[in-house]
C-alpha cells in the first residue's frame, strides 16, 4: 500500500500514524537485524506498506526511523502522564514519574533501545542523539509545568538529561524484580538534582553532577564492540 492510497490529502496526523504503524511493525525485527534498512523494509511489509511508502514516511532513512522511535516513546510517555493528577504532585514527583513512565513504555523494546544507543554512539550520529535527549527532557519539564525562560531553563534540562541517560543505562542492565533497583537509582539521581538546585542553581553545579554520570555514548561504544551489526 502506498501512503497516497490511504488519504488523498495526507496531513501531519496521517503521517505520524503511518510512521507509527511502520515503526511498531519494525521493532521486533530490530532484535535480529538491528536498526537497518532490512528491518525497516520487513516492518513496512508486515504493516502493509510498499517500498515507496517507506521512502515517503522516512525519507531520511534509518536515522529518521531512530528519531521517530524516540518521538514515539515521548508521546506514549505524555499519554501516561495524562492519567495522573500532576497538579497534586510536587515537581520532584512529576519528573520522577515522567522518567519512569518513559522507561516503562520502552520496557517491551529494551533490545531496540540498546541498539539505538549503539547506533547513536557512531560519530556521525552523536549530534542526533543529543537532540533527541534534549527533546525528551524538554517534553518532561513542560509536562511537569515548567515555565522557566531564563538561565534555569537550560540548567534544568541539562540536569534532567544527565538523570535520564544514566537511569536508562542502569535500566538496561537491571535484572531485579520489576526493575526496583532502577527506580531506587532514579530516586537517588533526582535527589542529587534537587540538592544541586538548592545549593548552587549555577552551571558549575551541573558540571559537578554530570561528571559522576556515565556517558551514554561511551556505553554505546562498549555495546558496539560486542555487536556484529546495528
Amino acid at each position: 500500500m502506498d501512503i497516497d492510497d490511504t488519504h488523498t490529502d495526507t496531513h501531519e496526523g496521517d503521517i505520524y500514524r503511518i510512521r507509527d504503524e511502520i515503526l511498531e511493525a519494525t521493532l521486533p525485527n530490530v532484535i535480529f537485524d538491528g536498526w537497518s534498512t532490512q528491518s525497516l523494509r520487513d516492518g513496512a511489509s508486515m504493516a502493509g506498506y510498499d517500498s515507496d511508502a517507506v521512502f515517503r514516511a522516512f525519507p531520511g532513512g534509518i536515522p529518521e526511523l531512530v528519531d521517530h522511535f524516540s518521538s514515539w516513546a515521548d508521546r506514549r510517555m505524555l499519554e501516561e502522564l495524562e492519567k495522573h493528577d500532576l497538579d497534586a504532585m510536587k515537581v520532584r514527583e512529576r519528573i520522577t514519574l515522567a522518567v519512569r513512565a518513559r522507561l516503562e513504555v520502552l520496557e517491551p523494546h529494551e533490545d531496540a533501545v540498546r541498539r539505538a544507543l549503539t547506533f547513536l554512539a557512531l560519530p556521525n550520529h552523536t549530534a542526533q542523539g543529543a537532540r533527541m535527549v534534549y527533546r525528551t527532557v524538554d517534553a518532561m519539564w513542560y509536562a511537569a509545568g515548567d515555565t522557566a525562560t531564563d538561565f534555569n531553563y537550560y540548567t534544568k534540562r541539562g540536569l534532567l538529561a544527565a538523570v535520564l541517560t544514566s537511569t536508562t543505562l542502569y535500566w538496561l542492565n537491571d535484572h531485579s524484580e520489576d526493575k526496583r533497583d532502577t527506580w531506587a537509582f532514579l530516586d537517588r539521581r533526582i535527589a542529587d538534582v534537587m540538592r544541586v538546585g538548592r545549593t548552587t542553581g549555577r552551571l558549575s553545579g551541573l558540571g559537578n553532577l554530570v561528571a559522576h554520570f556515565p556517558s551514554p555514548f561511551r556505553f554505546g561504544r562498549q555495546i558496539r564492540r560486542r555487536a556484529s551489526g546495528y
